[in-house]
């Protein structure tokens, strides 16, 4: 799965927004947490949920299952607006 090109970061001031381009069906912005931004960092190569949650398991000191719920629950979130491919 990977970002969408449709879609772009943008960083301001340690928030990260989360914009789709003209083409796409979703109208808004996401403002994305330090934990959802590294996700969606992740996402801009292609990768496996999975993947991400071996990644943020070795930046964060938190127990693998929550990670994975969120990592879950975040991925959902951006399949939602039709931000991910595949």
């Amino acid at each position: 799965m990977k970002l969408k090109p449709e879609f772009v970061t943008q960083d301001i001031d340690d928030t990260q927004f989360l914009v789709p381009l003209g083409t796409v069906t979703f109208s808004g912005v996401v403002r994305s947490n330090r934990t959802a931004a590294f996700i969606v960092d992740c996402l801009k190569e292609e990768t496996t949920q999975d993947a991400i949650v071996d990644r943020m398991c070795l930046k964060y000191d938190a127990p693998r299952d929550t990670i994975a719920k969120d990592v879950a629950r975040i991925v959902s979130t951006l399949r939602g607006i039709g931000a991910i491919e595949g």
